[in-house]
């Protein structure tokens, strides 16, 4: 059977995941994994941490420690974060040497098919330092938008920007160190030998992406390709570059996104024997979905996308790009060195995490910018889940003399059960995925559930567990209680009889 492998953006291990974090890639991630499962489709949800981005380097500087310890540090927070909020990703797999031979293996078949060039370019270079700056390592404005950006892409826009793009570019080690440009040869994978087979896979998928991603893409298409950094002049830190064009430098960080995503396939796949990268083989029929941020289009988009488009029809390529947009705490944004964050594991110890999945899931930035607040959690996820499901509960309590009776179902009820399900396959199937929806459509089954008369209290209790078993993706916990009590989560809606059954309660915050 095909297998949908659905990979979350790989996190950079350079501080701990925040609410924001969550509110994307990987509760999206997670609740499209859980419902993929539910249906019986094979699926296997990983993800990888980013280890060897500039950014390790520049916040290890700043905190006074190194990259690698901060990557340890770092990589026990991150795992931990995704196990309080019930993320079901497969185990942050280690970076080691099968990881890095994985990457090596990647790269170095491009090199032998030819399919690097060699280009002089000029980058950034800090005089005091006598280092070239890249990506984390430095700051100016972007030239497409002109917002403070950091090399790769641009926050902002999104727009790519590699080499000497930035305007007025200072590093960020050391802000006083005078900047100035020197020439750095270099291997590059020309992205623009790839146009038509880009413009073809997008024209193929213009019904999938959201529409800002989609508008960078074509922003992007509309002019000259960059060339995509294969090695870079080192920084100390990330995987030696194997070529003897380009001595001393180390793989451009980017481009270990792909092959770390299939190493942590395969890990998660319980190490199969044979190849690494046989899951991503094109002949094995698995199907592949991303789940990432806006500021990632460019990278999970396009520059992922030519890496597996080099090695020809060697690799499967994704269905779907889930992008989301930026998530906002108290209208600002979510600032790790100004302590302006709320750590998803901090969250949950407050509050149920039944509740803090609903409501980022009924807030999440899917289509814009979104905001979180605390005030809001409370009042929302109490008003519109708790205190309705439990009024619920109490209904179900008051007509349920006998759990584990058999009661009859009408056509009606099962007619009615199938019309919930399609509603929830809507919201969590592609192209149409939209866990706001999902979230709204709970609200709004609650509040139907809680109205109707229904002379049958046997179709009453089959659309309720159709409910619990379309809401399950996003209300774990509450799934997993009734499951543990005997009642069979499903999303077949055709039984003439169901098991009665009591529903179980929400409990509600902490303060």
């Amino acid at each position: 059977m095909t297998r949908t492998i659905v990979i979350a953006a790989t996190p950079t291990p350079n501080g701990d995941l925040h609410v924001g974090h969550m509110a994307g890639p990987y509760l999206a991630g997670d609740v499209y994994a859980r419902y993929l499962r539910a249906d019986g489709r094979p699926v296997t949800y990983a993800t990888c941490t980013d280890d060897s981005q500039s950014y390790m380097v520049s916040t290890a500087r700043a905190r006074g420690t190194t990259p690698g310890e901060l990557c340890r540090t770092s990589t026990g927070q991150i795992g931990r974060s995704v196990e309080a909020m019930g993320i079901s990703l497969a185990q942050l797999p280690p970076v080691d040497d099968v990881y890095r031979r994985t990457v090596l293996d990647f790269v170095t078949a491009l090199h032998r098919q030819g399919r690097f060039e060699t280009r002089t370019v000029r980058m950034p270079y800090a005089e005091n330092a006598g280092t070239y700056l890249f990506d984390g390592l430095v700051k100016g404005e972007c030239p497409s938008c002109l917002a403070e950006s950091c090399g790769g892409s641009c926050e902002g826009c999104g727009r790519p920007n590699h080499f000497d793009d930035l305007i007025g570019p200072h590093s960020v080690l050391d802000p006083a160190d005078p900047v100035t440009s020197r020439e750095a040869t270099v291997l590059v994978l020309p992205m623009e030998n790839y146009r038509e087979e880009l413009t073809a896979y997008y024209e193929a998928r213009r019904d999938v992406w959201r529409r800002h991603g989609a508008q960078l893409v074509r922003e992007i298409l509309a002019g000259p390709l960059p060339d995509i950094p294969i090695t870079v002049p080192s920084p100390g830190w990330g995987i030696d570059a194997p070529f003897a064009e380009t001595p001393g430098q180390i793989l451009y960080p980017w481009i270990e996104a792909m092959p770390a995503s299939v190493y942590a396939t395969w890990r998660a796949a319980g190490e199969p024997e044979g190849p690494v990268d046989a899951l991503w083989r094109a002949g094995s029929g698995n199907r592949l979905v991303y789940f990432h941020g806006f500021d990632n289009v460019y990278f999970w988009g396009m520059l992922d996308l030519v890496m597996l488009l080099a090695h020809g029809d060697r690799y499967i390529t994704p269905d779907a790009n889930v992008c989301n947009e930026f998530y906002e705490l108290e209208n600002e944004k979510f600032s790790t060195s100004r302590g302006h964050l709320i750590r998803g594991a901090d969250l949950v110890a407050e509050v149920p995490r039944d509740l803090v999945r609903f409501y980022l899931a009924l807030t999440c930035p899917e289509d814009q910018r979104a905001n979180f607040t605390r005030e809001g959690l409370d009042k929302v996820a109490e008003r519109r889940l708790r205190a309705p499901w439990n009024a619920l509960a109490d209904r179900i309590d008051a007509l349920v003399t006998d759990p584990g009776e058999e009661l009859p179902v009408t056509g009606e009820g099962r007619r009615r059960a199938a019309v919930m399900v399609e509603r929830f396959r809507l919201c969590y199937d592609l192209p149409s995925f939209s866990l706001t929806r999902a979230a709204d459509g709970i609200v709004t089954q609650l509040g139907r559930l809680l109205e109707a008369e229904r002379a049958e209290t046997g179709d009453l209790l089959l659309e309720v567990r159709t409910l619990l078993a379309c809401a399950a993706p996003i209300l774990i916990d509450v799934a997993a209680e009734a499951e543990t009590r005997g009642v069979k989560l499903t999303l077949e809606t055709g039984a003439e009889t169901v098991t009665s059954f009591l529903l179980p309660r929400l409990p509600g915050s902490a303060r």
